[in-house]
């Protein structure tokens, strides 16, 4: 990277200018995961956040940035669900305008979530793509883009984690998380690897439709087609003019893992078995990784547990051995 687009400073702004909204995530220690593997194993549970996922701390961290004029003009983002529900949710908090636009793939409990939160709901297309296209129409008629991960107030907000992190266990030698356009993999680098850069940092990315997995792969950013997946928070394009993650998560990921449908669902059905705790796909990518031997980790291991937007229905399939195989 030639200039850093966000560094550590930028990430202690961030978790000052959050903090009205954002509080602290518990630490979770994992009995069950730690007997299992012969590590310390940590879950960070940002499933408990007021929007439900990790994204509400870049969403804030963006929208609190803005000028009082870009916040009374309104603003707009793209999503699969969960960048939404943070932006429709902070902007309620603070009475700005909300334009959220999403593809026909969002599953219908976000849906109704986001029809709930006040903010306006714009379908478009079968892809996340189509739904950023319809996005920056919006922004010709002075609406504000949100950018889910490539912007650098967003990747800042999303570093808080780690920061967190690193107050609450500062021994912590590997953390995981669920890997798709990459804010929270480039603001997770910076601030942890800037602490310390033997700090493994490590994502996780559903098999159907790694889109920055295969960016890398290819030296540049592509485009992937996205297919059905219990971890549909991964899916998404990185974008094919992206300016900041793509090449952050080169620098700072240690490891990209793919994982299967049938992982994903042993970590869902842990989560729910060993912790009481329902969360979605993505969110269990990184203890799926683990129960499979996906994944090498140290002594002291934490997982980012991203969010908790799940079908029911996608409950009852778990029960009857029905997901994607």
């Amino acid at each position: 990277m030639s200039e850093k687009p966000v560094v550590l400073r930028d990430i202690w702004k961030a978790k000052k200018r959050i903090a009205p909204f954002v509080p602290k995530s518990p630490l979770l220690y994992s009995e069950k995961l730690s007997e299992i593997t012969g590590s310390s194993v940590y879950l960070k549970l940002e499933n408990l956040n007021p929007s439900g996922s990790f994204k509400i701390r870049g969403a804030a961290n963006k929208i609190l940035s803005l000028t009082p004029e870009e916040q009374q003009k309104g603003v707009t983002t793209f999503s699969t669900g969960n960048f939404g529900m943070s932006v429709a949710y902070i902007s309620n908090k603070l009475g700005i305008n909300a334009t959220v636009c999403i593809s026909k793939r969002v599953p219908k409990a976000k849906v109704e979530v986001l029809e709930r939160s006040g903010a306006q709901i714009e379908i478009h297309g079968e892809s996340q793509d189509d739904a950023e296209k319809r996005c920056y129409e919006l922004e010709k008629e002075g609406l504000t883009v949100i950018h889910p991960f490539d912007d650098p107030h967003v990747i800042a907000g999303q570093g808080t984690i780690g920061l967190e992190i690193l107050e609450d266990l500062p021994e912590a030698d590997t953390v995981i998380g669920g890997l798709s356009g990459g804010g929270l993999h480039s603001g997770l680098g910076v601030a942890l690897k800037e602490n310390d850069p033997e700090i493994q940092v490590v994502g996780i990315s559903t098999a159907r439709g790694a889109a920055m997995y295969e960016s890398i792969r290819a030296g540049k950013p592509v485009i992937v087609k996205e297919q059905d997946t219990l971890a549909d928070s991964l899916l998404g394009g990185i974008g094919i003019n992206n300016q900041y993650t793509f090449e952050m998560v080169q620098h700072y990921v240690d490891k990209i893992i793919l994982l299967e449908e049938s992982a994903i669902a042993d970590g869902m059905v842990f989560m729910l078995d060993k912790h009481r705790m329902i969360i979605e796909g993505a969110a269990a990518s990184g203890i799926g990784a683990i129960l499979t031997n996906k994944v090498q980790l140290g002594s002291q291991v934490v997982i980012v547990i991203s969010g908790s937007s799940v079908d029911t229905s996608v409950l009852l399939d778990l029960a009857n051995e029905q997901f994607y195989l």
